[in-house]
């Protein structure tokens, strides 16, 4: 290909829709290449939440919040190890991103929501003011909608085709390769995904998902395989975040998104090795899956067939039979005192039932979680009714692990430009990365729903926007 393109950008997922979108709204010529078949990578596959402050939806359910607030509780939660530059620039502009995709056509209601599927407002993490935007139709419907909004503002989209390299000359990125066509390009943005789908990445970036064995399970889209460290290498790329990754505490059984393989049941308690209850059940994965990491040996799910039977259908794992026959094959520990249960777990009993005499004798009463506060998350759930006692023969517990593997954090590091830098701190001319391939926003500690897509479309419109300016 001989002509001249303004921007090319590579990956059709979130990140790099939104690159495209905001190249071509500044009158770029923009071409697109997506490894599958089908546009809209992770995103797609995701709640299409996005975390953001100080938005029209929060405003019309006479909320107050700020970028500000909305800072501070990002560093704060991720220990100030991430640039406070470049954190600001995202806090500041995923409000304003999550506007743009409600000009779009995105639908974001101002009602509030208790979960990450009923379009609202919800309560994304652990923060103080309720920051999680859940779209209608999810992250299909903020797919759609970038795409529609890709194709009407001119962007040529090429499916089913993977980038092999960058052209850089002297020093500068000038285009690609792909299909061993070369493309020359003003400008390049790497918006190409984690890296979830690559073993050995994994246990070079991101150990803590090679240690989850055979209990480990991938829910990101099948093109996260990591390109983004090749077209690095070229160019001395300088990578962040690594060691960083989002892993989802499930059941070992469960092998799918949760709202695919179901929802534990309400009435339940998590115990470690002494048999002890050591936090909310229903924490914000920004935080849960750490606790877990913390305690002392395996960590179990215990519950009763009460709970167990009263499982809603519908789902592929949590659900009655599946449990059932889980306990029937010994995978999952049955028993039918939780002295016996204690014993086949391998926790002292007198700490299970003294966890357990505790926990009846405070939701399920009706009280108040004095020692965890889950009355609060159920709350914010929208769950009123106080859980059932546990202690309906049989007793089960299921070996509860972080495993499910949603996203990757290592990438090459970008600055609040969006723009990619090398070793030395400096820019890359011509080089632009957002999402997963672009590092430093997501960091040790996954803030709450919608950070990685609110991240993906806040810096993929940064760069979408610089990479046109040339």
């Amino acid at each position: 290909m001989t002509e001249r393109i303004d921007v090319v950008v590579i990956g059709g997922g979130g990140a790099g829709l939104a690159a495209a979108v905001s190249a071509a709204e500044r009158g770029a010529s923009v071409l697109l290449f997506e490894s599958e078949r089908e546009l809209g990578g992770s995103t797609q596959l995701s709640a299409g939440m996005l975390t953001a402050a100080g938005t029209s939806v929060q405003a019309e359910l006479g909320i107050t919040d700020s970028a500000e607030k909305f800072f501070q509780h990002y560093q704060d939660l991720n220990q100030w190890q991430l640039k406070p530059g470049l954190v600001r620039t995202f806090c500041e502009q995923a409000g304003p991103a999550v506007e743009w995709l409600i000009g779009l056509g995105v639908e974001i209601p101002a009602r509030v929501s208790h979960d990450a599927h009923t379009p609202g407002l919800t309560r994304a993490g652990v923060e103080d003011v309720w920051r999680g935007h859940v779209p209608k139709d999810q992250g299909y419907g903020v797919v759609q909608v970038l795409a529609g909004a890709s194709r009407k503002s001119g962007v040529d989209i090429v499916p089913n085709t993977r980038v092999e390299r960058l052209l850089v000359d002297d020093g500068r990125v000038t285009g690609v390769v792909a299909d061993g066509i070369e493309v020359h390009a003003g400008a390049v943005v790497v918006a190409s995904g984690g890296f979830a789908r690559e073993p050995s990445l994994l246990e070079r970036y991101y150990p803590s998902a090679v240690a989850a064995g055979g209990d480990l399970f991938v829910v990101a889209a099948e093109g996260s395989r990591g390109d983004h460290f090749g077209f690095g290498a070229q160019v001395g790329a300088a990578i962040a975040g690594e060691g960083w990754g989002l892993l989802l505490p499930t059941a070992y059984f469960q092998r799918l998104h949760h709202w695919q393989s179901g929802f534990p049941p309400v009435s339940r308690v998590l115990v470690n090795r002494h048999g002890r209850r050591f936090m909310d059940e229903d924490a914000s994965y920004a935080v849960s899956s750490g606790i877990i990491d913390a305690q002392p040996g395996p960590v179990w799910m215990v519950f009763d067939e009460r709970a167990r039977t009263g499982l809603p259908g519908g789902y592929a794992h949590w659900n009655a039979e599946h449990v059932l026959a889980e306990a029937e094959a010994g995978r999952t520990l049955r028993a039918d005192t939780p002295e016996e249960l204690a014993g086949k777990m391998g926790v002292p009993a007198a700490g299970l039932r003294a966890t357990l005499d505790r926990w009846n004798a405070g939701l399920p009463a009706g009280g108040e979680d004095a020692e965890f506060l889950r009355h609060r998350s159920l709350s914010a759930k929208g769950i009123t009714r106080p859980p059932e006692p546990i202690g309906q023969a049989p007793f089960y517990a299921a070996r509860t692990v972080p495993a499910e593997l949603v996203c990757t954090h290592a990438g090459l590091e970008i600055d609040a430009g969006a723009a990619v830098l090398d070793e030395r701190g400096n820019r890359v001319p011509g080089l632009y990365a957002a999402g997963e391939a672009g590092a430093g926003v997501l960091g040790n500690r996954y803030v709450g729903g919608g950070n990685a897509v609110a991240n993906a479309v806040t810096f993929g419109r940064i760069a979408g926007h610089a990479a046109a300016a040339g």
